[in-house]
């Protein structure tokens, strides 16, 4: 995605809301009484602008986001029925990251054109849809893309404690459902792989009950965009299924705050939209 590109679709994202404004100016100037619209029409002009502004982010990660690679390379570990769960696990993936104030740039990994994982990617979102998403999936392993050094593949069964978060590196999700990771899997596939591991530090803050410590893919990316976000585990974990655990530790539950979703977070006044598309268009125009 060029600059140039980036650039486009901020500028006419400005555009059409400069239009509204520059309308309802003129309808009060003549004194008339703006002529009311339905819900619907709202919801639609509504829709249409923040697909834009949501595209606009998901564009601009694709150049300066932190990298988040997915690996789809557990295609004979699962049935089909298995691999499909994940597939719509991905595909809730795509959607929160896209609706993410600062969202990842998404790496699809070991995505083989003749794989199951493809053939469903595609029919679920439609051939033409799924060339226009804001990601980046390839055939190749994941450290062929980027160096060894920068990857962490996160695992649960990994023994050491991911206590910080690193923006300076790339951390790698196993494209896998609950029901079919098989112990250790992961683990021994980044071990094979000479690649360093973590893992969440649910133990560490939770009050973990019995079972695996296993996260669906679209939990993980709610936690990860948080912790990118906020720096706070306490915040992030507030993700984990309270099904799981006995809530968090009482020297956690002590920093525990009310979470602000800033997965979810979208603009809700015309000033906070205008002022972040302007700060966004003029940061990537100074690049």
């Amino acid at each position: 995605v060029s600059i140039k590109r980036l650039c486009f679709l901020c500028i006419r994202t400005l555009s059409h809301r400069e239009a509204l404004m520059e309308k309802r100016v003129e309808v009060e100037g003549n004194g008339q009484k703006e002529p009311e619209m339905k819900n619907s029409l709202i919801l639609q002009f509504w829709n249409r602008s923040l697909d834009r502004l949501l595209a606009w982010r998901s564009a601009q990660a694709m150049v300066f986001g932190q990298p988040l690679i997915f690996d789809l390379s557990y295609e004979d570990n699962m049935t089909k029925q298995e691999i499909e769960n994940t597939v719509s696990q991905l595909m809730e993936v795509e959607a929160w990251n896209r609706r993410a104030i600062d969202p990842f740039h998404l790496h699809f990994c070991n995505l083989q054109p003749d794989s199951y994982y493809k053939q469903q990617l595609i029919k679920r979102y439609g051939e033409e849809t799924w060339d226009r998403l804001f990601i980046t999936s390839t055939e190749k392993q994941h450290f062929e893309v980027f160096p060894r050094e920068q990857l962490v593949y996160l695992t649960a069964d990994s023994p050491n404690v991911l206590r910080t978060y690193d923006h300076n590196k790339v951390y790698i999700v196993g494209a896998l459902v609950d029901r079919s990771i098989q112990k250790g899997l992961s683990l021994a596939n980044a071990k094979r792989l000479k690649l360093a591991t973590a893992r969440l530090p649910l133990d560490e803050f939770l009050h973990w009950e019995m079972g695996a410590k296993n996260l669906t893919l679209d939990q993980l990316i709610r936690i990860m965009l948080t912790i990118k976000d906020t720096g706070k585990w306490e915040e992030a974990l507030q993700f984990v299924p309270t099904r799981k655990h006995d809530g968090f530790h009482p020297h956690q539950r002590k920093e525990t705050k009310s979470v602000t979703n800033t997965s979810q977070k979208i603009f809700k006044s015309g000033s906070t939209w205008d002022d972040a598309a302007k700060h966004t268009q003029k940061k990537v125009l100074l690049k």
